[in-house]
């Protein structure tokens, strides 16, 4: 039976640890959420020689210190679930700024192992490496790997199966602080060692601490509680007997401020710096001095005052034409299949509720959702692909200064732009922005980026109602819209709502890289699954409910059954809920229809696909037939048929749908984020009054200037 070992991978955001990832699991992983937070928490496996691997991707951090969710997470995992190895991704080519969390993952007392990544890129940048010397200095294994070629995957996978048998032939080391910060950390160190775990109380973390006996874990909660980390000091003040302890904590605090002049905080990252830096002078050297490097000759174009912004407008624009015009022939292959399945069915099958329900409820909803699986795989391949070259920091990096103008930062900007795919991760997203006035307002716009839920909307508007030859340039002035939008929101929130001082951006640019083929396609089947997953449960759910809400009551008032199909789905629950809603939205353009299909929207923008493939399959079904061709008209057809929409309506839908409230989930996780139903129910007020008030000046200028008419 093969032995088992669990690895956490660690490493700084864009240091490739994702990539690692990919390259030791493959299509073997798994997502979810780490227990009572919202932080995603993804894991695989594999097999390598006699073993069993389990494979934890933590966050992506810089650190272990308790400045935001992600970092205490990352350090929670470590010490309560105990990996048998810690495997420690690090960017070569920022080696000293990756290096800071390494001494921080020693300081835990677990075995690490060193990935050092990009290393051809620090390397082709004048970079020489004594790996050997390297590891003695800093007391762990390291491994040279290339990601982006899945190099050195095996090594590494070797590596961390010494580590875990406790074979590592690499004497450890600890960083060692000045003496009087050493002083203080052996007398709040002694104090942790000699309390009795008799009086421990519950406290997640902690108490798993001090009832072990290492003096690594003990040092590592007395540095902690000196660097004034509020994580462990809260739970440390849980405990019973803890008064010694902090008495001990602040007086070594005091005493070091006035022999060494600076926080102890300070002392701490100092102390790390110094153990890093000498490390790197005697291991590494720069062969090729004032190099410029790739990265910074594309960054001259990418980045440059006056072309940046228009780059980055017109890789967006080029994305969304790709997305459209490579998407149609697959689509039309994909509808051609549900039709003649819905054919089949209908066809074998007695006329009745059943036949019905098969029909024109799950084929027909579930199938007017999945067509518009092609656009969503290239939409999801094109911000894979963006991401991983390192761009997308780059465009956060370029919209900064117009954020500031609105009272954000540029690092706002980067949930925005996860927003074009799904607006969950978005939300989540923002738990890297430092300041929680700058978070709230992020996560109150970023429903109003266009995320990918809508695009089957736009895509059967855009195709019933618009020429080809415009197709893409509609669809990208949406998403345009959309940001346009955000921006203003968030001007209007930060200035009467949640007003605050912006704070200065700070962002690290990682250097471009050619992404693998096989990390792409990893991200972008991961989000294409999310949108199948939903097809096959939340929509296909929602579009059996609309069915019934099309198909019932079968008859009227007096009991008499409803001859006419076009009345009877007027008649219908449904139709009751449209006309309810009818006088608010008429000034808009929309019928009750169209109501119906907005309300469904709620559930998943997606489902106002479902619904109206259920309002035009069921109603004047055998109107549908072609009959000199003996086939049934595509969907989008059937929409620019039954609807009565004209271009102009269509665009005023297409932006409804882009405006109004999000999906269900969206609101769920906003609530979780937010700890309080407050600001999802904000969110909510001010997106449906937002998209009437759009939506009506967009209509009815249209009407008055005879656009679309």
């Amino acid at each position: 039976m093969n032995q088992e070992i669990t690895i956490a991978l660690a490493g700084n955001p864009n240091s490739g640890k994702t990539t690692i990832f990919n390259n030791m699991t493959g299509a073997r992983q798994h997502v979810g959420n780490y227990s009572g937070v919202t932080v995603e928490r993804k894991e695989g496996s594999l097999k390598h020689k006699d073993y069993d691997i389990k494979v934890i991707d933590l966050p992506g951090t810089y650190s272990l210190t308790a400045y935001s969710p992600d970092e205490v997470v990352a350090r929670n995992v470590i010490i309560e679930e105990k990996p048998d190895v810690v495997v420690n991704v690090v960017d070569a080519s920022n080696l000293e700024r990756n290096l800071y969390l390494t001494t921080q993952l020693k300081e835990l007392g677990v075995p690490v192992v060193v990935a050092m990544n990009m290393t051809d890129m620090a390397e082709a940048r004048g970079m020489t490496f004594d790996y050997q010397l390297l590891s003695q200095l800093l007391g762990v294994e390291i491994v040279r790997t290339v990601g982006t070629k899945n190099m050195g995957t095996r090594e590494l996978l070797d590596a961390v199966i010494k580590a875990a048998s406790g074979r590592s032939e690499i004497p450890e080391k600890q960083v060692r602080y000045s003496n009087e910060l050493e002083e203080e950390i052996s007398n709040v160190q002694g104090l942790i060692a000699g309390k009795s775990t008799a009086a421990i109380e519950a406290a997640p973390c902690v108490d798993s601490l001090l009832s072990e006996t290492s003096d690594y874990l003990n040092r590592w909660l007395a540095l902690k509680l000196i660097e004034n980390d509020k994580d462990v000091l809260k739970k440390i003040e849980s405990l019973r007997g803890s008064e010694k302890i902090l008495e001990q904590v602040e007086k070594s605090q005091d005493h070091l401020r006035k022999i060494v002049g600076e926080d102890p905080e300070l002392l701490v990252v100092d102390g790390r710096y110094a153990f890093i830096r000498g490390a790197c002078q005697e291991a590494l050297t720069y062969t090729q001095e004032d190099r410029i490097s790739i990265t910074e000759k594309i960054d001259k174009i990418l980045l440059n005052r006056v072309l940046g912004l228009p780059i980055f407008l017109g890789i967006m624009w080029l994305l969304f034409q790709l997305t459209f015009t490579i998407g149609s022939p697959p689509m039309e292959w994909i509808d051609s299949g549900f039709t003649v399945l819905g054919e089949w069915i209908s066809n074998h099958m007695t006329e009745g509720l059943v036949q019905s329900l098969i029909v024109d409820g799950i084929i027909g909803g579930v199938g007017g959702v999945v067509i518009f699986l092609p656009n969503i795989i290239l939409l999801f391949m094109g911000i894979a692909f963006l991401e991983d070259t390192g761009y997308m920091s780059r465009a956060a990096f370029v919209m900064d200064k117009i954020m500031h103008r609105v009272g954000l930062h540029g690092k706002s900007f980067i949930p925005m732009l996860i927003g074009f795919g799904c607006t969950i991760p978005a939300i989540l997203a923002t738990r890297t922005l430092e300041n929680n006035r700058d978070r709230l307002v992020t996560m109150l716009v970023s429903p109003l980026m266009s995320c990918g839920a809508r695009l089957p909307v736009y895509t059967l508007l855009i195709a019933a109602f618009f020429h080809e030859s415009v197709a893409g340039n509609v669809l990208f002035s949406i998403y345009l819209i959309g940001i346009i939008l955000a921006l203003m929101m968030a001007k209007v929130l930060k200035k009467w709502v949640l007003p605050g001082e912006s704070e200065p951006f700070v962002m690290e640019l990682p250097a471009y890289r050619l992404p693998t083929l096989k990390s792409v396609l990893i991200h972008m089947w991961e989000r294409s699954w999310l949108y199948l997953k939903k097809a096959g449960t939340i929509i296909l759910a929602a579009s059996i409910v609309l069915w019934m809400l099309f198909t019932f009551p079968m008859v009227d008032a007096q009991g008499n059954k409803i001859a006419s199909p076009s009345l009877q789905m007027e008649q219908s629950y449904a139709g009751q809920v449209g006309h309810a809603i009818e006088p608010i939205i008429a000034p808009l353009g929309f019928d009750w229809r169209t109501g119906v299909a907005l309300v469904a929207g709620f559930a998943a923008k997606e489902v106002v696909v479902s619904t109206m493939g259920t309002l035009y399959s069921i109603e004047d079904s055998e109107a549908l037939a072609d009959e000199e061709e003996g086939s049934v008209k595509s969907f989008a057809d059937q929409a620019r048929e039954q609807s009565g929409y004209t271009p102009l309506s269509a665009y005023v839908l297409m932006l409804f749908i882009l405006i109004y409230v999000p999906c269900m989930a969206t609101v769920g996780v906003l609530k979780r984020e937010t700890n309080g139903w407050k600001w999802p129910a904000f969110m909510v007020g001010y997106t449906l009054v937002l998209a009437w008030v759009v939506c009506f000046v967009v209509y009815q200028g249209g009407l008055w200037l005879g656009i679309g008419v």
